[in-house]
Formats: structure tokens, sequence, C-alpha cells
């Protein structure tokens, strides 16, 4: 993902191809929820952090000094103090190729909980959308949908996805860009696969 305005193209973020060790320093559900918070709602401590996900704060320091080791999250020094250390998700865009593990059985598993623990964030997103109370605009503008009557050839499905993450990146605005008094901020979940057809092996 690159940060860029509509009208003016900004620089993307630095991109490292996860390996398997950073991908089994991230394959935790622990972890990967603490980047999750990280990434939506900004910097945080140790023991806010803890706050949210109901774990004590021990716990926690241990986890995300795991993170920093892998270069997910770095210290934010202009905040911290001597007792509290301020974190916050390391600037760098991670990218992963399955493909890279499905044949190393050492790495499998991590990959296994990666996946799992990224597609229950996503479902969890979506339960709370749902269930909150949204007043007409938002509700109205927000879409939860699904389309299965497309049939596609490898090359069309990645086509249409890069045609798809091209339009979303022209609406990421910069970090210094203004923001209507009713902005709020916006999740944007796609998933794109292939279905086995029934009888097919």
């Amino acid at each position: 993902m690159s940060d860029e305005n509509e009208h003016t193209p900004q620089p993307a973020r630095p991109t490292r191809r996860l390996d398997a060790r950073s991908l089994r320093g991230l394959a935790h559900p622990l972890r990967m929820n603490i980047i999750e918070l990280l990434s939506l709602d900004g910097p945080a401590t140790a023991t806010g952090l803890a706050e949210r996900l109901g774990e004590n704060t021990g716990t926690i320091s241990w986890h995300l000094r795991h993170l920093a080791e892998h270069g997910f999250i770095e210290e934010e020094t202009s905040r911290g103090t001597k007792r509290e250390r301020w974190w916050r998700r390391a600037g760098v865009t991670n990218e992963l190729n399955t493909a890279d593990f499905r044949s190393d059985p050492d790495t499998r598993g991590a990959l296994s909980v990666f996946l799992h623990e990224l597609v229950q964030q996503h479902f969890s997103r979506v339960v709370n959308y749902i269930s909150e109370d949204w007043d007409d605009r938002w509700r109205n503008a927000g879409t939860v949908s699904d389309w299965s009557d497309l049939r596609m050839t490898p090359q069309q499905l990645e086509a249409l996805n890069a045609e798809l993450m091209t339009v979303i990146a022209r609406h990421i605005p910069t970090p210094d860009a203004e923001h209507a008094p009713d902005a709020l901020p916006v999740v944007v979940q796609l998933q794109s696969f292939p279905r086995k057809q029934c009888g097919t092996a």
C-alpha cells in the first residue's frame, strides 16, 4: 500500500518481503492484535494495549519487544518516559507471498496461524460495524457486498485486484492533508479468491 493523495502523488513507503524469520515473529494471535490496534488507532503504551486486550502489562511488553526486534513496530521516543514507552507501527509496508512458505514444513504452521488470524480480524471488523449504532448517512455509505457470478483466469483475477488497489490508493490522504470535520477512519476490506466447484478435485 502506498500513501498518495488524489491530486499530489507521494513517495511510496519502503517495502520489505517477509521471510521465514519475520513471519514466525509475527504469526501469533496476540502480536497480530497488537499490530492491528497500532495500525488502526496509532501509537500506544503497553499499559493502554493491555487494558484494551485484557492482558497484563508484562505480557504485552514482552510481545512489543518481540515485534520491535523483527521490525514491525518502533518506539516513539518523543512521547516516551523512563517509566512508560510509546510504540507505533513501523513505516514499512510488509509484503507476504504465501508461495514462499507453502512447501516449507518449518514455516507452514506459522503461515496458517497468520492467515487464519488475519481472516478473523477482517471478520471481526465487519461484525463490529454491523452491530454498532450508526446514523443513516454512514449506514447508507457503507457496504458489505459479495459477487459470486464471476468467472476468471488467474491472470484476469490478478488484473482485477491490481486495478482495485489502484483505485483505493487514489483515495488515501497524505499525512498532512486536512480532513473534513465529519470525516472518520474508514476500513476497506477486499477478499477475492477462486472457489472450487462441486465435483472438482
